[in-house]
């Protein structure tokens, strides 16, 4: 008796989700492929405009081209206010993000959050090992250790919205999760490795207006008149501090409720995600990539990526290390916890979504701004760097999810049936009794048509059969 009871209670890894979280993934993840095509476009067209002789200038002008109150701190270049600024909306949501997984996600369950906790920082700690090590063997400058540890989950799903994988729901959502948590640790890895000074006021002053946004918040108080202001104040605060700005807006984003009450069809968090989503993914980081990719592109340059220490750094973490960090991770998690992969997956298909969790794009270019600040030569070539990854490691995940794609399509198609139109898939309804009632019915109803469609053939034919002896049909003396 235990055996088969030990069978049935066994942990599935990456097993099928349920239906209210696969809805929720959709929904997120639809957004995300958007913004991550338009991140691709924003790309090259950064490239393209850096790159022709006669837009370069004009690229570095509007880069460069400062405007702002000087006398609060904020006369920053148009660059700047791109990093600074328009990233903090995407920390924003990815605190909303981190929150609801926290709260109602996959990350409530500890056992649940093992798995891509563990695929994270395996992630995370894997590039950075071999960044380090090909530097420490090259004489390089180990300051960009943290250039190849975050993964750029727009960008991952604009490549998967590319090459049209049909990737299952349980794999999107393990990317979606191992791509949020990703982002919490690179926010503590700006905000712990990246402060060199610290404003001790304007830093009272950002947490004393995280206070007030918190109470209004518990106070229930509504009108985006209120926290839109007050949010601009922090942000500005939190950037005079020393501290990066983009702490502020993660901050904000896990203060807000991600959990439904009485009445409510879907939590503040939720909705305000729904609303701010867009813009993070449709204006904010394109924008910041259109003044963040724009590096000088040449065989020379090119050649430095392979040569230089820094930047050779940059791809192999991104390109090996994060492949094998994630599947690393994600493998023992499997192994020490007694847990088995869903029948339906196969440990390659883990290992490509690793490899595709090596584009780095957002973020990755952020930490290397920071990281070489005063050696814009040097940054603009990790720049070069992480492009290069990370295009390597979409062609590698591509050529690897195209190999189990027609298995993809199949597990997708039988995820998405819905044969007794109720509007909930199959799958979903298998232990549901009237389920199997309404499928009993259309099956009768069926039968009883084919029934009735063969009794009218055999009644055509037996009346066909009656008409023959009559001698009509007979033509050129033979009988019809």
């Amino acid at each position: 008796m235990a055996a088969p009871r030990t069978q049935n209670t066994a942990r599935k890894v990456l097993g099928r989700l349920s239906l209210p979280e696969r809805t929720f993934v959709a929904d997120a993840l639809r957004t995300e492929t958007v913004g991550g095509v338009l991140l691709l476009v924003a790309a090259v067209a950064a490239l393209v405009w850096a790159n022709i002789p006669g837009l370069h200038h004009s690229y570095e002008a509007v880069s460069h081209f400062h405007f702002g109150p000087a006398a609060l701190g904020l006369n920053l270049s148009v660059a700047h206010w791109a990093a600074d600024g328009l990233l903090a909306v995407f920390f924003f949501v990815a605190g909303i993000e981190l929150k609801r997984e926290l709260v109602a996600g996959d990350l409530r369950d500890p056992r649940a959050a093992a798995l891509p906790v563990a695929a994270a920082l395996c992630g995370m700690a894997v590039p950075a090992l071999v960044y380090t090590l090909t530097n420490l063997t090259g004489h390089g400058s180990t300051q960009g250790w943290a250039v190849p540890t975050a993964t750029d989950i727009a960008f991952a799903l604009a490549v998967l919205a590319v090459i049209g994988t049909s990737l299952p729901s349980a794999l999107r959502a393990f990317l979606l999760t191992l791509a949020v948590v990703d982002d919490l640790f690179a926010i503590l890895i700006i905000a712990i490795f990246f402060t060199d000074r610290i404003n001790f006021a304007a830093l009272g002053g950002a947490v004393a207006g995280l206070v007030v946004f918190w109470l209004l918040l518990r106070k229930g108080v509504r009108g985006w008149y209120v926290y839109v202001p007050l949010a601009v104040v922090v942000w500005a605060l939190m950037y005079n501090s020393g501290v990066h700005a983009t702490i502020a807006g993660v901050a904000m984003g896990l203060m807000l409720r991600c959990t439904t009450r009485e009445g409510e069809e879907h939590s503040p968090g939720e909705h305000i995600e729904h609303l701010v989503r867009p813009l993070s993914a449709g204006l904010a980081v394109p924008l910041f990539a259109l003044f963040s990719a724009g590096v000088s592109v040449s065989g020379g340059a090119l050649g430095d990526v392979v040569t230089k220490p820094e930047t050779l750094g940059v791809v192999l973490g991104l390109v090996v290390g994060k492949t094998l960090g994630i599947f690393g991770g994600t493998w023992l998690t499997a192994r020490f916890t007694r847990a088995s992969l869903s029948e339906d997956l196969a440990w390659a298909d883990v290992f490509a979504v690793a490899a595709l969790a090596g584009i780095g794009f957002t973020v990755s270019l952020l930490i290397g701004e920071l990281a070489f600040a005063g050696d814009a030569v040097l940054t603009d070539e990790v720049k070069a760097a992480v492009l290069t990854g990370s295009l390597i490691a979409a062609v590698c995940a591509t050529v690897l999810l195209k190999i189990r794609n027609a298995r993809y399509r199949r597990l997708c198609e039988d995820e998405e049936r819905d044969d007794d139109r109720d509007g909930i898939p199959d799958v979903y309804e298998q232990d549901d009794p009237a389920y199997h009632l309404r499928m009993a019915d259309i099956f009768e109803r069926k039968a009883a048509e084919h029934r009735r469609i063969a009794a009218e053939k055999a009644a055509a034919a037996r009346h066909g059969l009656q008409e023959v002896p009559g001698g009509a049909g007979e033509e050129d003396g033979r009988p019809a």
